[in-house]
This record gives structure tokens, sequence and C-alpha cells, in this order.
């Protein structure tokens, strides 16, 4: 380190020294000497100004590791690279990890970041060559009771795995597994299931064998929290392991762990099979792994269920169309008329995607005969469309209208019509919005003619629906489908329905009403405007409540934009300075905001003779908020000038 006066070099070596006094004791009644030199250093300002502190910043970073403080301690944890860095790669294993290695007793949080921070160590060590000596901080990390502190480690060492060559593997990073698959503290068995996958790949057949059997005994542990850990890890380790083992080793113990008295092992079990699923050729699956999907798709536990019908899909894709023929459908049949709604909502959301990965040749068919009918509302009470639970039908509603392209035209108008009809009529605000968020699916295959003929009506309905959200769907719509209608069919039923919603008493219709219509402007042409939406904007202003005179300058704000030049200084502007004499000081302040917002279309002839008069008077308003915001817009006008 360089220094430029001999009381620099005695500095640096005064703290270079209390730092290694710092790292090499831990005892108490040492460590409080030491911890207390340090703090009388913190003091200590060298005479020669041309000396070099650059340690004093270390020397605060290390006393803090020990401080009472828990933030304080956190704070330099989260510099320990700052730290490594200032001692070098050679104290840096000799000193600093050790001293770490020995003080892991501290707050979660603390243990959490330095878990993360030594992760990214390996070039503060010395690189691949030296990687290892991470391993023991981390080892102590993986073994501690909080569950996000162990994840966090072992998160580190998988990552600093890739690190290490092929020998030192063997000789540093399996031997660490095994310790933590042995360990007598479950907490350091469940961290050491994430671990296999990792050097698996790269050591010796011998070592290959070893791992598998440490594994195999983390399967079968007594502690379901082990097991639980394994049975999430099986997937990961299923895609490393050879297929001979694969099906004599690893597939026995995944039906054990299928089949355990846990059941949150069991629904963990559910996940491993997608990925042993997809790696098992086709002539496997229906032997090794089906029986054991069709029980846990029957299973006792609601809650392996459900996980079976949160995969479905996933599933389906990994056992291929054939066996999806065969043996999902069914499957997928009685989640759907599962007796626990949370199974049901969540096959209802798998619908759509189910549908689209049937094979070509049987699709239609297989739709019409067994998952139609699970939807229908026509068949019983207990049907998904009718189902008593909210969560149920919303989550179908979000995904039925996918069915339309599929299905094509004509049994879109006879099946599944009926069943949209229905649900916009549902009492729940969330079926009606998704229903109504989904349209464009229908639209795309039945046309606007029938569309209109069929839903139009309900939609006009909705409206005017009390639930303000359902209102502003149909709004978010009202683009597109204005656009479909086009523009003679809009003004006869859809228009005023448009402009009633600029004075709803919710302000995110208000909202979102003006911004309406300046998508259909953009859609029908300034011309359109000017003859039907103009002046029904320009009379608002003349309402008695203010907040509708508030919309009209919202509204003058968008449209300004889409109507041109022309139209706004001669149609819109007059509008706005007549409403800067309102009674009322938001409207006033928002007269003056309008005015910067629009005033840059304006030739300097109209700023001089309109705006600026207009701003002026606003500026010696009364009210503080009023001339703030005139001279704001005052202040743009003139720099755009």
């Amino acid at each position: 380190m360089r220094s430029t006066s001999e009381g620099g070099r005695a500095y640096e070596d005064r703290f270079l020294g209390m730092i290694q006094l710092l790292l090499s004791f831990t005892t108490s009644t040492l460590y409080k000497q030491i911890l207390d030199t340090v703090r009388r250093e913190k003091s200590f300002k060298m005479a020669a100004s041309d000396s070099d502190d650059s340690l004093y910043p270390i020397a605060v970073l290390i006393d803090e590791l020990r401080n009472e403080d828990v933030q304080l301690r956190l704070n330099s944890i989260k510099k320990l690279s700052t730290i490594a860095l200032a001692l070098g790669v050679e104290r840096t294993r000799s000193e600093l990890i050790p001293f770490l290695t020995d003080t892991i007793y501290d707050e979660d949080e603390v243990l959490l970041a330095l878990a993360e921070q030594l992760g990214n160590f390996t070039p503060l060590v010395g690189g691949q060559e030296h990687v290892h000596c991470l391993l023991p901080p981390l080892e102590s990390l993986a073994t501690v009771e909080e569950t996000v502190v162990r994840d966090k480690a072992v998160e580190s060492l998988r990552k600093i795995a890739g690190d290490h060559s092929s020998a030192d593997l063997e000789a540093h990073f399996v031997p660490l597994v095994k310790r933590l698959a042995q360990g007598d503290w479950f907490t350091s068995r469940t961290s050491a299931c994430g671990l296999f996958s990792v050097p698996y790949p790269r050591v010796s057949s011998t070592v290959k064998a070893e791992l598998r059997t440490n594994f195999r005994n983390l399967c079968g542990d007594d502690t379901p929290m082990v097991r639980r850990a394994a049975a999430g890890k099986m997937g990961e380790f299923a895609k490393v392991l050879e297929l001979e083992y694969l099906k004599s080793d690893l597939i026995p113990l995944w039906t054990n762990l299928a089949s355990d008295e846990q059941d949150s092992v069991r629904l963990l079990a559910v996940e491993a099979c997608v990925s042993i699923a997809s790696i098992l050729p086709p002539e496997d699956l229906e032997t090794l792994v089906m029986p054991t999907l069709k029980n846990a798709a029957e299973d006792k536990s609601w809650r392996v269920r459900y996980m079976v019908a949160d995969k479905f899909t996933e599933l389906q894709m990994a056992v291929g169309p054939e066996i999806t023929k065969k043996e999902l459908v069914p499957a997928f049949q009685g989640l759907l008329k599962d007796c626990e709604a949370e199974v049901r909502a969540a096959a209802a959301n798998k619908v759509k995607e189910f549908c689209e990965n049937l094979p070509e040749d049987i699709r239609e068919a297989t739709i019409m005969t067994s998952i139609l009918p699970c939807v229908k509302w026509s068949f019983s009470l207990q049907d998904l469309v009718s189902d008593a639970n909210q969560h149920v039908k919303s989550a179908l509603a979000s995904v039925i209208m996918g069915l339309s392209p599929i299905l094509g035209k004509d049994n879109t108008v006879e099946h599944l019509l009926p069943l949209f009809l229905l649900m916009l009529k549902d009492e729940c605000a969330e079926v009606r919005l998704n229903i109504i968020s989904n349209l464009d699916c229908v639209n795309q295959v039945i046309g606007i003619h029938q569309l209109s003929q069929s839903l139009l009506p309900a939609i006009v309905e909705l409206a005017e629906d009390t639930k303000w959200r359902v209102r502003l769907a149909i709004i978010e719509y009202m683009p597109l489908l204005a656009g479909q209608l086009g523009v003679e069919f809009f003004d006869e039923k859809l228009n005023s329905l448009c402009m009633s919603w600029l004075v709803d008493h919710v302000y995110a219709i208000r909202e979102a009403a003006t911004n309406n219509l300046k998508k259909l402007v953009e859609k029908f042409g300034a011309e359109w405007a000017q003859s039907t939406i103009l002046p029904k904007v320009v009379g608002m202003a003349q309402d008695p409540n203010y907040l509708h005179r508030m919309t009209t300058l919202f509204c003058i704000n968008v449209l300004a934009d889409v109507c041109g030049n022309e139209t706004t200084m001669k149609v819109l502007l007059p509008v706005v300075v007549k409403l800067a004499a309102d009674a009322v000081p938001n409207v006033r302040f928002n007269v003056a905001k309008t005015i910067q917002k629009i005033g840059s279309q304006f030739d300097a002839t109209t700023i001089n003779n309109q705006c600026k008069p207009c701003l002026e008077k606003l500026q010696s308003d009364q009210d503080y908020d009023v001339k703030y915001y005139a001279q704001e817009a005052m202040s743009v006008l003139c720099d755009a000038a």
C-alpha cells in the first residue's frame, strides 16, 4: 500500500497490526482489550497532511463486525468484500475466513447477509485453487435453525461448487455433503438435500454411488422435514442421474415419498414427477409413473390433489399425447369435479391450456365429450359455472373464452355463448370482469354481428353495474369494441354510454372515460369528434357540479393532442379561458395546468392575446395553489416563446 511519509508508514503499520490482532483472537477479555484499542485509534489523526489513511475505514469495518448494534454489524458484513480486498487473498484465507467461521453466532439477518456474501468470495480468496477454504463457514451456516439462512448458504455452496475442480469436489465438497447428510440435527440433513445434484455429474463412479446411498438414506429419514426436503430436490437430482440408476434407485424412492404418511411430503413428490416423467422414455412412463400419478390425483389430502391440478399441464407435456388420451383426460375430469373448491379452481385455471395441448386428432371431440360437460351450466347444480365458490367461477371465467378458437364458430355459438351470458349475469363482480376482459377471443371466432346480437345487451347492462371495477373493465374494452362495431353502430348504441361515464361519481371511471374518448377519436377521426364528442364536452363546462367542470378540462388536455391545433385553438381554448373565472379554486388552478399542457400547440399571437392575459389574472388570485400553478404555466410559456 502506498505511503508518502514516515508518519504515514507508521500509521499503516499500527492499523495492520490491530487488524491482525482483532482477527486472531476471539476470547472475550482479550477481544475487549483489542476492541478498545481500535476504538481509541478511530480518533487518531496523522500530523502529516500527505499521509495515506485508507486503512482507517477498514479498521472501522472490522470493529463493527462485533459491535453491539445489529445494524452496524450488518453494514460491515455487507462490506466484507472491501475488508477482504484490503487484507489481500492470503490474509483473507488465513485470518478473515477462520475468524468468520469461529464467530457464526449472530442475528439471523446478519447471518443471511454473510451467507450471501460468501457466495461471491471466490476471487477474494485466490480463485479456483483456494475456493475450498470458503466451505467451513458456509457449512456452519447450512446448519443454523433459521430456514432462510440455510437456504442462502446452500445457494452459495451450489454457486461456489462450480468453481471447484473435479479433484477438489471429491476432496472437499463431497465430504461436506456427507457430513451434512449424516448430521445429528435435521437442519443439516435438510440442507444436504439441495447439494447432491451439484457435484454428481463431475465425480467418479465410486463417489457417485456414495452420493446415491446418502440421498437414499435422506429419503427414508425419520424426520418429516428431511423427507420433505428430499422430495423437493428429487426432481433436480433425477436430471443428473444416469437412466439405469433413475429406474433402479430413484423411482422406488419417489414412489415411497409419494405415499408418505405426511401430505406435505406427498405433494412435493408431485413436483418431482414432472422432472422424472420428462426424462423417462415413453415405454416406461405407463408402468413406472402413471400408477403413482393417478393415486396422487385421487389422494385423500386436498393439498396433494391441488398440487396435481396446479402442475397438470406440465405433467401433460411431460407424459406425451398417447398417455394424455388414455390416462390424463379422465384424471382431469375428476379434478374439475373435485369436492374441494381450491382443487376445482386450480383445475379450472388449466382448462384452456390443457385443451390447447391435446392432440389435434382428438382435441375437439375430447373437449365436447369430456371437458365441456364438466363446465356446462345445464348439466347439474354442482357444475363449475353454477359453483357456489366464487374463486372457482372466476378461474373458469378467465380461461373459458379461450376455448372459442379451438371449438370454432358453430360450437361456440351453440355451447359456449350460453355459458358466457350466464357468467355475465353472475353476482360475483370478478366473474363478470374476467368474461369482459376476454371478449376479443370470441369476437375473432363468431364475428361482430353475432357478438352484438348475443353479448352486447349484457355488456350495456354491465356498463351501469354497481361495482365500479366492472364499469372500468367495460370502458377499457370500449375502444376495441367500437373499432369492431363501426362508427354508425357505435353512435347509435354506445355513444351516450361513453358520455355518461364522464359524470360518474367515481374518479377512476371519469379518468378512464376521458382517456377512452381520446382512443375513440384516434379511431374515428377529428371530424367525428368535432360533430359528436366536442359539443357534449364543451356543454359540461356549464354543469353545476364543479367535478364535471374539471372533467371538461381533463378532456381538453387529452383531446387537444388528437383533435388538431385549429380545433383546439378555436373550440377548446375559449372554454378554458372562460373557466378561469370559475368560483371554485380547484377549477381555476386546473385551468392554469391545462394552458401549460396545450399552450405549445398555439402560435405566438394566440399565446400573447389569450393565454398570457388569462394566466396574469390567475397569478393575482387569492388562492395560493392557483397562483402557484399560474406562475408555473407562465414560466413554461415564456421559455417556449
